[in-house]
């Protein structure tokens, strides 16, 4: 299985994934012509922040599995094109924290004492000391911190060390577990008006994009610095500069932009505004690091089907794996059931998830029984990763419901869908450690294995009509291999569930359906 590298990445990288029995493709800098051509017939790509990983670099590789991002950022990828795609898209958070940290405590430090201008002064043969220069202490100061995440905190433990105030604001974390960190938690207003330097480590979502613009530089006191070390975007950078004109705003020290390289950018005009080039996680360790977690972390996608630090997939605890994979094959094979039941059009399946299932991460079962559900009637591939994204686009709302309460069982899966036509629903369950039943179809409880070729006729419930479905089929040479039975009353309506060594022809199927009393025949695959 060949894996493209399209970015520079540690040499690690390539050797754990050759020791996996993959086929490492090392490829750095292609343009984007040779990258599209490259990409034929991978099913992985390693990445870091230079690639762009477009939808239409995606079109062109369709064995692609993986995408593996060799940090934390993924915004350098089209994640809802992946998904379309069925491909997995997986990052290294946290690998490349400690760097990150160090290097927005760097940022603060030269845009403290005024470092890059004072050096490019001393090159430029002056020997300007005093005012020209003059910096300001960070002890005392109130350092605000915008998202106390892994990195939020490292920066905080280290600003506190300088002896800093540190204040923080973060839409997760609770105030005992920020007072836990020696983080005030304040609200965001507050931490614009009381800080001396703010620095954020949030993400660039839709909520966070100009999270700091005119308005919110506006609030923040005279002579404040901002640091960036998370990702461009989250700042209005023509807003900071006005601000850093006028003076309102003492400096800022940047290591990410909203456009990278940031060419025109009006902040490249000002002494006063530090840059580096996306350096936060460039350390040979962090680099190591990232490298080595992306290339296990595709080989146990590839090799053993683990998601780990999927950003468009559910993972699974490697612990919980094993108790969950058979529930996982039953919501598939339920999902497949209903997808032949139900004739549509549905807009609505609820899935309920019952007794220890409802301490178990219910994701990767509702995913699975959608790719059952699914897969025989859209034109797209349909996975796990892209089924949840291809049930919305088809307008179908799905539910998640949890009950401790199965009363038989130990665990229970019951799935209905709903829509103008009528409802149908199924339930299943697991027998001992992986043997799947097949325990109720509408309103008719039956004990049925879910497998292989199946035959369900529902029927009036009269003497004979079993032994004349039986006639039938022996007559075509089809074996029956288990029979399961249910009815809702005596002399009501009745349903047998077949499973067959062969399947039956459409031939079959019909002059079953011409038999007085049998309601419908429907055959299943599963």
């Amino acid at each position: 299985m060949k894996i493209l590298i399209s970015d520079r990445v540690s040499k690690t990288c390539a050797e754990v994934l050759r020791a996996a029995g993959l086929e490492p493709d090392e490829r750095p800098g292609l343009a984007p012509d040779a990258l599209r051509a490259a990409i034929q017939g991978a099913v992985g790509l390693v990445v870091r922040s230079d690639t762009r990983v477009t939808e239409e670099l995606i079109a062109a590789a369709p064995a692609l599995r993986v995408i593996g991002r060799a940090g934390a950022g993924v915004d350098n990828i089209d994640v809802p094109a992946a998904t379309r795609r069925g491909v997995v898209v997986m990052n290294a958070p946290g690998e490349n924290t400690i760097s990150a940290a160090e290097h927005t405590m760097s940022m603060i430090l030269a845009l403290a004492r005024r470092i890059p201008a004072a050096d490019r002064s001393v090159r430029a043969g002056r020997w300007e000391r005093g005012s020209a220069f003059m910096g300001v202490e960070l002890y005392g100061k109130t350092l605000g911190v915008l998202g106390v995440g892994k990195v939020g905190r490292e920066v905080a433990s280290r600003a506190r060390a300088f002896g800093m105030q540190v204040i923080g604001f973060d839409p997760v974390l609770t105030g005992e577990a920020a007072s836990r960190l020696g983080v005030s938690l304040v609200p965001l207003e507050e931490v614009l008006e009381r800080s001396d330097m703010i620095t954020l480590h949030l993400p660039l979502t839709p909520e966070t994009r100009h999270l700091i613009g005119a308005a919110q530089l506006k609030r923040c006191r005279r002579g404040v610095r901002i640091i960036n070390v998370a990702r461009g975007g989250v700042i209005d950078e023509q807003a900071l500069a006005e601000a850093v004109r006028s003076g309102h705003v003492a400096g800022a020290a940047l290591d990410v932009f909203e456009k990278e390289p940031p060419v025109g950018s009006p902040l490249l005009e000002l002494d006063a505004v530090v840059m580096t080039p996306h350096l936060g996680a460039s350390t040979e360790e962090a680099q190591e690091k990232v490298a080595v977690r992306i290339a296990e972390q595709m080989v146990a996608y590839l090799k053993e089907g683990r998601v780990i630090n999927a950003v468009n997939a559910e993972g699974v605890d490697p612990s919980i794996e094993p108790a969950l994979l058979p529930y996982r094959e039953l919501c598939g094979r339920l999902g497949r059931l209903l997808s032949a039941l139900g004739k549509g059009p549905f807009n609505e399946v609820v899935l309920e998830y019952s007794g220890i299932l409802s301490e178990l991460p219910n994701r990767p079962l509702t995913a699975s029984f959608l790719k059952g559900l699914l897969e025989g009637k859209l034109s797209d591939p349909v996975n796990a990763v892209n089924a949840g994204m291809l049930a919305r686009e088809a307008g179908l709302r799905v539910q998640e419901m949890r009950a401790t309460d199965t009363k038989d069982f130990t665990a229970l899966v019951s799935a209905t869908l709903r829509g103008p036509g009528g409802t149908r629903s199924v339930s299943g369950t697991i027998f001992g450690k992986r043997d799947p039943r097949l325990v109720r179809i509408d309103e008719f409880q039956l004990d049925a294995m879910p497998e292989g070729e199946m035959l369900i006729v529902s029927n009036d419930d009269r003497p004979g009509m079993i032994g004349r479905i039986g006639t039938l089929l022996g007559g075509a040479g089809i074996n029956i291999a288990y029979l399961s039975l249910g009815r809702d009353r005596s002399g009501g309506r009745a349903i047998a569930v077949l499973n067959l060594d062969s399947a039956p022809p459409d031939s079959v199927l019909r002059s079953l359906a011409a038999i007085e009393g049998v309601l419908w025949a429907e055959r299943v695959a599963l």
